[in-house]
């Protein structure tokens, strides 16, 4: 809803309570925090003068006040509470950013064309998709050996049913994962574990210490029951795929151990 001065108004479900949000503006997000006894309102002035400058100004209605929730509870006005809800708006707000772009450049291509994409990628750089369209819908895009049509078709069938929203929203959520595992910071997993990447892998080359982090100490330091490293030369990312044979005898020989 969109009131006086272009400012509009939403209500976003957040850190267990319903928040009412008033923003204005496009670009890097400002945050406009009130105090006691104030709304949102009181930043009525800079938000229409940031959103004037380039930003997207953002200005809620804390927790028990106007028209946000206000639990009973004395115990759920702590700092803790406050800081989660501030948190969980921006994650809201980022997702609300970012929602539908890729959805609705997947829709243009066609699922197939999407899929054919995906799996034929073996540069081991960053993915990148550029505004401007990551490809045409028209596009022939050969399979590669171990891929077949049939393995195509079958796999767009699914896609087209369920959509690939589901599937972004891992990649959506990976921020909010960092928070949330924040209490585990340098946790070591410790159970015997055999790793394979293909060198033609992008997660191989990115970021650009990776290999360092595999190879020299640090990967074996978090996981030190690391037995094995293998890194197969001439293969990208589906590689259980496109070496099949090859990766089931390494787990076989790996599981067959315990």
């Amino acid at each position: 809803m969109e009131g006086a001065s272009g400012i509009s108004h939403r209500t976003v479900e957040v850190n267990g309570i319903r928040m009412h949000v008033a923003e204005k503006g496009e670009g890097p997000p400002v945050l406009l925090l009130h105090g006691f006894p104030e709304l949102w309102y009181t930043w009525r002035h800079q938000i229409a003068g940031l959103a004037a400058r380039g930003y997207r100004a953002i200005a809620p209605d804390l927790r028990g006040y106007g028209d946000t929730d206000a639990p009973p509870d004395v115990a759920s006005y702590t700092v803790f509470h406050l800081v989660g809800d501030l948190v969980a708006l921006l994650d809201t707000l980022a997702l609300s950013q970012e929602h539908g772009a890729a959805e609705a450049e997947f829709a243009r291509l066609g699922t197939a064309t999407v899929l054919r994409k995906f799996f034929t990628y073996r540069n081991p750089g960053p993915l990148f998709m550029p505004k401007e369209g990551w490809c045409s819908p028209n596009e022939q895009i050969p399979l590669p050996f171990w891929l077949s049509e049939e393995d195509i078709n079958y796999l767009t069938s699914k896609f087209e049913k369920s959509g690939f929203t589901g599937p972004i929203n891992y990649y959506r959520c990976l921020d909010l994962n960092w928070e949330l595992a924040a209490p585990w910071t340098g946790a070591q997993i410790k159970v015997p574990t055999k790793f394979i990447i293909g060198d033609l892998d992008l997660n191989y080359h990115d970021p650009p210490l990776m290999q360092d982090y595999i190879h020299k100490g640090g990967f074996q330091k978090d996981v030190p029951l690391l037995r094995e490293v293998v890194v197969m030369e001439g293969v990208a990312h589906f590689i259980n795929q496109e070496k099949a044979q090859e990766i089931t005898d390494h787990i076989y020989d790996f599981i067959r151990k315990f």
